[in-house]
């Protein structure tokens, strides 16, 4: 099996954007925040030509917990409210490929994105803001997914293949900031996503050039990944997340489940991972990188109950109970090919 992602989200999406820079976007509501984002803290060379949307917020949003919610082909992120009926409240545009979205322990979101003139950045936005408060140039390649280190603030970002088109790898930004620090795998060419666990350690999945799956592991405080070896056939590499007990890895079109979308939990000893338990998301159609929130809520380590599925091709947002899975709970829709998802906290939880 080739890593159909590539195909279809990098490839042919640039192609079909080709038909869609010339659609208008929506007028902000009146009273939102507003913001022309294109160029904010980006070198000139890497702002689209046609990216002159404008950016906007509602002024409720900075005093609510938020979902935000990467489409691809629409060229924007949008954003909700996590609760209240899930209201759209705000939009983020300037992108031309925005996949990945991760948050920090402030509820800063981060945003992957490769401009048509092939920059590959990451920009970092406050919660419920429309100006960038930093973008950081990636020199490694395609960006795809990003995970934050919750106890440091190192921002984790995969590169699906290298600059040149050959193997991607793991960059590293320390709290978040400077150049990066890069990392290979020998038996991981083409790196999807990454999670990082309680403890800091980072675990990352992948195709190698064969297209058999990969997983690895960088220990905290560690200069080398560790191959992994899990007990469960991964078809299409899926998001990677700490599930507050588990590390959760999702296969975006599992065969054994009749290509559902499934999110499997493995515990994790030394180099091995064993299988403790599914996720099987009734009703998706290839969700990519998942999203499982943990709100503290006094609890040591917080275990989800909730998982936000963003649905690639069903064109809309899933939720559904976690571990039980299932037919899905709720439902968002208005995205076109959304890909990410994340969640920023109004207020730190206890």
């Amino acid at each position: 099996m080739r890593p159909c992602n590539f195909v279809l989200g990098i490839s042919v999406t640039i192609a079909l954007l080709a038909g869609c820079a010339g659609v208008s976007p929506p007028e902000p509501p009146s009273g939102a925040q507003q913001n022309v984002a294109v160029g904010a803290g980006r070198p000139a060379d890497a702002v689209p030509q046609w990216a002159a949307a404008r950016s906007w917020v509602a002024p409720e949003a900075k005093g609510e917990d938020l979902i935000y919610i990467s489409d691809l082909l629409g060229q924007v992120v949008d954003i909700y409210t996590y609760g209240h009926g899930n209201k759209l409240v705000g939009t983020l545009t300037g992108f031309f490929n925005p996949e990945g979205l991760c948050v920090d322990n402030a509820g800063n979101v981060w945003v992957t994105n490769d401009t048509s003139q092939g920059v590959h950045q990451i920009t970092e936005y406050a919660h419920g803001g429309t100006s960038p408060m930093q973008n950081l140039i990636n020199p490694n390649g395609n960006v795809n997914g990003c995970s934050v280190d919750q106890k440091t603030g190192d921002l984790a970002v995969t590169n699906f293949w290298g600059p040149t088109e050959g193997a991607g790898g793991v960059s590293i930004y320390h709290h978040g900031s400077g150049n990066p620090t890069s990392y290979t795998d020998a038996n991981i060419h083409y790196y999807y996503y990454c999670g990082y666990d309680a403890k800091g350690n980072l675990f990352v999945d992948g195709l190698d050039s064969g297209s058999n799956f990969g997983f690895a592991e960088i220990p905290r405080g560690g200069k080398a990944f560790k191959d992994i070896a899990l007990n469960q056939t991964i078809y299409l590499p899926g998001g990677v997340q700490w599930d507050g007990k588990y590390m959760a890895v999702g296969d975006q079109v599992a065969v054994k489940h009749n290509f559902t979308s499934t999110i499997y939990q493995f515990s994790i000893s030394g180099n091995v991972a064993t299988e403790v338990g599914l996720t099987v998301l009734t009703g998706s159609k290839q969700v990519a990188q998942f999203w499982i929130p943990k709100f503290g809520r006094n609890q040591k380590n917080p275990e989800g109950t909730t998982l936000i599925g963003p649905n690639q091709n069903g064109a809309n947002t899933l939720f559904w109970s976690y571990p039980a899975g299932g037919s899905p709970t709720k439902t968002i829709s208005g995205e076109t090919y959304p890909m990410g998802a994340t969640i920023s906290l109004a207020t730190k939880q206890p």
